[in-house]
C-alpha cells in the first residue's frame, strides 16, 4: 500500500546522509514512476564501462613493465624514457575539455564507442615501429591519450546517473578498483608477453584484441540513450520505486549555460578546486611510481650485489634482466591487490563515518595522502638494505592512495550541479594530469639523469640518482594531504549549494 501511494512525504531529518548516499532530497510533494528499464540493465551497463576502464588503465601501463626493453631498442636515457609516459597524458589532458563539453550536450555511448575504437587501433600500430623511428612511438602514445580521454571524461557520469544513494558509491568503487587493478594487470601483461615471445613489441598487440571486445559489449549491452538527472529532475530510487519531485508551478528547467559559464562556476566551487589539487598530488606521486618503480627496485638490487648489471646483445639479454620483467610482475600485482582492497577500505570507511562526520570524506583523504607519503619515504630509505621490506613499505603506500579514488570522484558527483559533471571531471582531469603525472616521470627522470650526469659513472650513483629523485614525491604527498583538509572546510557548504 505505501509504494501504490501517489504522493509521498519527506523522510526525517535524522535519516539524510552526506556524501553519496545523499539521495538530493527536495521539499515538496513526489509522484511515483517505474523505471524505463530494468535494474539489472543497469548493471550490465556498469560491467561494460568497468571492463573498458581495465583495458584502459592496461594500455596505459604497458610502456613501464617494459621499460628496460624500450630505452635499450630506441636507445632511451631516462629524461627520455620518461618523456613516454609524458607525452601520452600531456595528449591526454588536453583532449579532456574537449570530451567533456561533447559528454554534457551529445550522446556518451557514441562518444565511449569511437574513444576505444581509436586508442585499440593506435595501439596496434604501435607495435609494428622499428627502432628508426622512435619519434613515431612517442607520437603514438600521445594518440593512445586522446583517445583515453574521451572515456575517462564521461564514463563516470554515466553511473552517477543510473544510480543513486549508497549504490553509486559502490558502483564507483567498482569502476575505480579497474584503475589500479588495470595498471597492476598492464604490467603483468607487458613483462610476461615481452618474456614469452621474446619481443616486447607483442605488449602492444593484446589490448587491441580486448578493446574490440569492449566495443562489441559497448555496442550491444549499453542503451543508446542514457536518461541524465538534470531531465529526470533527480530521480530517487525509494524500495523499488523511482519517485520523482513534481515541479512548483513557476519554476522552470535549468536553462543552458555555455561551456565558460559552467568553468567560471565550478572555479568559485572551493570543494572542487581544492579536491582537485589533492587529486594532482595523487596523480603526480602515482604517475612517478608507476613509471620508474620496477627500474628502482633493479637498481636497488644490483647495489646490494644480488644480481650484477644487465648485459645486452642485439635483440637478446642475459639471464639476469629477466630480472626486471619479476620486478615488474611483483609490482604489477601488488598494485592489484592494494588497489582493490584500498578502493573498498575506502569507500567503506567513507560510508560508515560520514553518518557521524559530515566532512569524512576529504579528511579520509587528507589521512590517506599523510599515511602514503610516510611509507613511501620508509621505502626509499630501506631499498639499498632490504628490497622486501621495501617492497612491502611501497605496498602501503599504494594501499593508502587508492582509498582515495572513489571517494574524491565522489566528492566531486555531489559538490558539482549534475548538468556540470562532465566537465569538472573532465577539468578535474586537465589539472591533475598537467600539474601530476604528466610531467611527474619525466621529472624524476631527468632529475636522475643531472645526478649521474654530476658524479662518476657507478651503480651506486644509478642507484642514488633515483633514489633521490624520488624524494619530491614524499613532500607532494604531504602537500596533497593539505589540500584535502582545506577542501573539508568547504564540503558541507558546496554540497548543499549543488542540491538547490
Amino acid at each position: 500500500a505505501h509504494e501504490s501511494t501517489g504522493l509521498q512525504s519527506q523522510p526525517p531529518p535524522e535519516e539524510q546522509n552526506y556524501g553519496a548516499t545523499e539521495a538530493h532530497k527536495r521539499q515538496g510533494p513526489f509522484v511515483s514512476v517505474s523505471r524505463n528499464s530494468p535494474a539489472k540493465r543497469d548493471y550490465l551497463t556498469v560491467g561494460v564501462l568497468c571492463y573498458a576502464n581495465l583495458i584502459n588503465f592496461m594500455d596505459w601501463f604497458i610502456v613501464p613493465g617494459i621499460l628496460l626493453d624500450i630505452q635499450k631498442y630506441f636507445n632511451l636515457r631516462d629524461g627520455e624514457a620518461g618523456l613516454l609516459q609524458t607525452a601520452f597524458i600531456l595528449c591526454y589532458m588536453v583532449a579532456a575539455p574537449f570530451f567533456g563539453y561533447l559528454g554534457d550536450r551529445y550522446n556518451r555511448k557514441i562518444i565511449l564507442g569511437a574513444g576505444i575504437f581509436f586508442w585499440s587501433v593506435v595501439t596496434l600500430g604501435t607495435s609494428f615501429i622499428s627502432e628508426s623511428y622512435h619519434w613515431m612511438f612517442f607520437l603514438s602514445r600521445g594518440l593512445v591519450g586522446i583517445g583515453t580521454a574521451s572515456y575517462s571524461t564521461v564514463a563516470p557520469t554515466i553511473i552517477a546517473d543510473q544510480f543513486d544513494e549508497g549504490k553509486r558509491t559502490t558502483m564507483l568503487s567498482v569502476f575505480y578498483i579497474c584503475i589500479p587493478v588495470g595498471s597492476g594487470l598492464g604490467y603483468v601483461l607487458a613483462s610476461s608477453m615481452a618474456n614469452v615471445t621474446g619481443d616486447w613489441h607483442w605488449a602492444f598487440r593484446v589490448t587491441p584484441c580486448l578493446g574490440g571486445i569492449a566495443l562489441v559489449l559497448l555496442i550491444k549491452l549499453v542503451p543508446h540513450k542514457i536518461q541524465r538527472r538534470t531531465e529526470a529532475h533527480r530521480a530517487l530510487s525509494i524500495s523499488g520505486t523511482i519517485r520523482v519531485a513534481a515541479e512548483k508551478p513557476g519554476v522552470q528547467r535549468s536553462a543552458k549555460t555555455t561551456w565558460w559559464q559552467d568553468v567560471i562556476s565550478l572555479a568559485k566551487n572551493c570543494s572542487f578546486v581544492w579536491s582537485s589539487l589533492g587529486l594532482t598530488a595523487m596523480a603526480f606521486v602515482t604517475g612517478a611510481l608507476g613509471m620508474w618503480v620496477p627500474m628502482f627496485l633493479y637498481r636497488a638490487q644490483v647495489v646490494q650485489g644480488t644480481v650484477s648489471p644487465c648485459v645486452f646483445y642485439y635483440d637478446f639479454t642475459v639471464l639476469n634482466c629477466l630480472l626486471c620483467f619479476v620486478n615488474s610482475l611483483i609490482f604489477g600485482g601488488i598494485t592489484i591487490g592494494t588497489g582493490i582492497l584500498g578502493v573498498v577500505a575506502g569507500a567503506e570507511a567513507a560510508r560508515r563515518l560520514r553518518k557521524i562526520n559530515n566532512r569524512a570524506d576529504p579528511l579520509i583523504c587528507a589521512t590517506s595522502m599523510f599515511v602514503s607519503a610516510l611509507c613511501l619515504f620508509i621505502a626509499l630509505m630501506m631499498a639499498q638494505r632490504s628490497i622486501t621490506s621495501t617492497f612491502i613499505f611501497i605496498a602501503f603506500g599504494e594501499l593508502f592512495l587508492s582509498a582515495n579514488w572513489a571517494v574524491v570522484t565522489d566528492i566531486l558527483l555531489y559538490v558539482v550541479t549534475p548538468r556540470r559533471q562532465s566537465t569538472a571531471i573532465a577539468l578535474q582531469i586537465l589539472v591533475s594530469h598537467l600539474l601530476g603525472d604528466a610531467g611527474s616521470p619525466y621529472l624524476v627522470g631527468t632529475i636522475s639523469s643531472v645526478i649521474q650526469a654530476n658524479n662518476n659513472h657507478s651503480v651506486q650513483w644509478s642507484f642514488r640518482s633515483l633514489q633521490y629523485s624520488f624524494i619530491i614525491c614524499v613532500f607532494v604527498g604531504v602537500i596533497g594531504g593539505g589540500f584535502f583538509l582545506l577542501t573539508s572546510f568547504y564540503v558541507e557548504d558546496d554540497r548543499k549549494e549543488a542540491e538547490k
